[in-house]
């Protein structure tokens, strides 16, 4: 049995305001400049994510910097308006959540591993996950028709590549090459300023965006490469598994 054809867009699930920057954005530069439309959500509106700044005026800022660093890809942002640390996987968000899927008509969605390390990053995995295969459903209430099938559905990295408890997971399935654009995705992590003294506070941080390109650098190493990042597909029942990000970006996917 043939597969339904894959529009070319991809939706990012992210927790927070800068995960997609840190994850994922020079694999979607890459797609971008292959006509890929992107849509990139964030599922709270990180309003924990600051100092000197109470919820409210945090969830404002981050709100102008994640919209920032989207326009210099050329994405689409939208916030689902989950609470930053408080974040459950519910009835609304997974119906939010597939209801951009559903709008986008993603053929692709990327979201965070289920064994990351953050419990924001594991919650909306799941909300993910579930509104990936609810987008194609002809009862569940949407304000927009269900998709002609799932979306193929792809997991980022976490940080270190371990779960929770710092033990190794598994290999990723393939690494892409991001050199061509690593500078594009440094200015758009760049857009984040709030975040560099509460990575200071809260993880010792001094240099937040210099720790994130060594990230960069230390998933290259295992790919053999300068720069990559890192990425699993979820090849489970529900989803077919056509590997459309490895063959669209053929010349820059090593294999895990």
């Amino acid at each position: 049995m043939s597969e339904s054809p894959r529009s070319r867009s991809v939706v990012v699930f992210a927790a927070h305001p800068d995960d997609t920057e840190i994850f994922c954005a020079g694999t979607l530069a890459l797609l971008k400049a292959r006509g890929y439309r992107i849509t990139v959500c964030t599922v709270t509106s990180g309003g924990m994510g600051g100092i000197g700044s109470d919820e409210r005026r945090t969830v404002e800022i981050r709100d102008r910097e994640a919209r920032a660093a989207a326009e210099i890809l050329g994405a689409r942002y939208v916030c689902l308006g989950g609470r930053d640390g408080f974040l459950y996987d519910t009835e609304e968000l997974r119906i939010k959540a597939q209801d951009v899927i559903r709008e986008a008509e993603a053929g692709i969605v990327i979201a965070h591993l289920s064994v990351d390390y953050h419990p924001d990053h594991r919650a909306a995995s799941a909300i993910a996950d579930a509104a990936a295969i609810l987008a194609s459903l002809p009862n569940i209430p949407s304000r927009f028709p269900p998709l002609a099938a799932n979306p193929l559905f792809y997991h980022s990295a976490t940080l270190g590549l371990t779960d929770p408890l710092g033990n190794p997971i598994a290999r990723p399935h393939f690494f892409v090459d991001i050199g061509s654009v690593e500078e594009l995705k440094m200015r758009m992590l760049a857009c984040h300023q709030s975040q560099i003294e509460i990575m200071r506070v809260q993880h010792k941080m001094d240099d937040f965006f210099g720790a994130m390109q060594a990230q960069d650098l230390a998933w290259g190493r295992e790919a053999g490469v300068r720069f990559a990042e890192a990425y699993w597909q979820h090849l489970g029942g529900g989803f077919q598994k056509t590997p459309l990000i490895q063959e669209e970006l053929k010349d820059f996917v090593v294999r895990g």
